[in-house]
């Protein structure tokens, strides 16, 4: 029945006020092939209408906003097959950064609670949270480095295992051993070149850990594959052959 739901929302005719949306916010759009163009609709469709979308602390839910994140989902399953992150039922947008209590461990026996801002989190276990502000500032700038979506659905891809260790669910013995090979190798280049006060192409963030470094790399994988395949080739082409789609042949590289 799920199965017919998506195929009969998949095959209704897409809203042209949607197509307005992506024309605006979604700056992927014009390089994607006509085959891929219709797909990641398609599948816009199906988040849209599946998900249970929630404005939180007074912003008011819109196709504005529903439509926006839709793409980015549908741009990261892309290549792939997926089940719609059914393990994510709801998707709540704060109107800006929010606040939540932390807790976090400084010893084997000591732990540190208190207030902290965030633009976004992942349990792996039901809602996203996300902050419209930051989406729409990243829509908005054709170079943004950072995804505040891929991110943290980067992450519920990587718990779809029951893990969150920066491994995600792999077909055979051969890729989690490319996988792990890879990751781990780049990840420790990362923490000392963070470490020494070195620029780095990816976020500094992924140098707290492997898990934080997946996600930080697969927003730099569809934000700057160029950039991404020149620093960093053998990441990126773990992560090409991973999502399915290689970004930068759609740069022109």
């Amino acid at each position: 029945m799920r199965r017919r739901r998506h195929e009969r929302w998949k095959n209704e005719p897409f809203p042209a006020a949607w197509e307005e949306i992506l024309q605006r916010n979604f700056r992927e759009d014009p390089r994607l092939t006509d085959d891929e163009r219709r797909k990641l609709r398609g599948d816009v469709r199906v988040f849209v209408e599946e998900k249970n979308w929630e404005g939180c602390n007074g912003l008011a839910m819109t196709d504005e906003i529903r439509v926006t994140v839709a793409a980015r989902l549908a741009l990261i399953v892309l290549g792939v097959e997926h089940d719609y992150f059914s393990r994510v039922p709801s998707i709540l947008v704060y109107p800006d950064a929010y606040g939540t209590y932390a807790h976090r461990p400084l010893t084997r026996y000591d732990y540190l609670t208190g207030f902290e801002a965030r633009l976004g989190e992942s349990s792996g276990q039901g809602a996203v949270v996300l902050s419209w502000n930051q989406i729409q500032r990243e829509a908005a700038d054709p170079d943004s480095p950072t995804c505040l979506v891929i991110h943290e659905f980067a992450h519920e891809i990587d718990q779809l295992d029951g893990l969150a260790d920066g491994t995600p669910q792999l077909a055979n013995p051969a890729e989690l051993e490319r996988w792990q090979s890879v990751m781990n190798r780049e990840y420790r280049r990362h923490v000392r070149r963070v470490e020494s006060g070195s620029r780095t192409l990816l976020d500094a963030y992924g140098a707290t850990s492997i898990v934080e470094f997946f996600a930080v790399s697969s927003e730099a994988f569809f934000q700057r594959p160029l950039a991404m395949r020149a620093a960093h080739r053998e990441l990126y082409e773990l992560l090409r052959d991973f999502y399915g789609q290689d970004p930068s042949a759609r740069r022109g590289g």
